[in-house]
């Protein structure tokens, strides 16, 4: 699947939220955000016959804490998935490590060609990245109104993560294993 059909199914249930969000509120917002989330998983289905991990785990959670938020009217439960979903995949990538398991090596080795140093040390960042973020929604949903924490969420914590991945790209390069050293590594 070509890269911008990846991040066209990943940002467009958030645009849609947004938009929704600020026509008819957060409620419908959050109904339609889940109707464009279940779109998009199916859409992914259907041209690559796989779900991608990170989007269906954050997929499950829109639909539990939007189900809650939609069934309660009570925006409260949108809110705190991002935090949820973030601390719940820092503390996995972290609690791996810990562990002796490199989840982000399990995630993304198909993908990166990179030393078991070069796992651990993304797989460290990243999961305190996605700490900081459930921080960062915490602060923002608490002290700021419901239309700009749905701002922050769609137009700040992608571009945060866009940028904080592009940070990434140095270990990336220095750890990377070269094609024909990849099967001695592997090995």
């Amino acid at each position: 699947m070509p890269q911008w059909v990846k991040f066209a199914l990943e940002m467009g249930p958030l645009l849609v939220f947004f938009v929704a969000n600020s026509r008819f509120g957060i409620v419908t917002g959050t109904a339609v955000f889940m109707a464009a989330t279940l779109i998009a998983l199916a859409a992914s289905w259907s041209l690559a016959r796989k779900i991608p991990v990170l989007p269906l785990v954050s997929g499950v959670f829109v639909l539990v804490f939007g189900g809650l938020t939609v069934w309660l009217q009570d925006d409260l439960f949108i809110k705190l998935k991002p935090t949820i979903v973030n601390t719940l995949f820092g503390l996995i990538l972290l609690g791996g490590l810990a562990t002796g398991r490199n989840f982000l090596k399990m995630a993304l080795d198909a993908a990166f060609q990179v030393t078991e140093e070069g796992w651990r040390i993304l797989a460290l960042r990243w999961g305190l990245f996605f700490l900081v973020l459930a921080v960062i929604n915490e602060i923002v949903w608490r002290n700021v109104a419901t239309d700009v924490w749905v701002n922050f969420k769609v137009f700040g914590i992608t571009p945060l993560t866009v940028i904080f991945s592009l940070t990434q790209i140095p270990v990336l390069l220095k750890h990377q294993i070269p094609q024909d050293g990849a099967e001695e590594e592997k090995a």
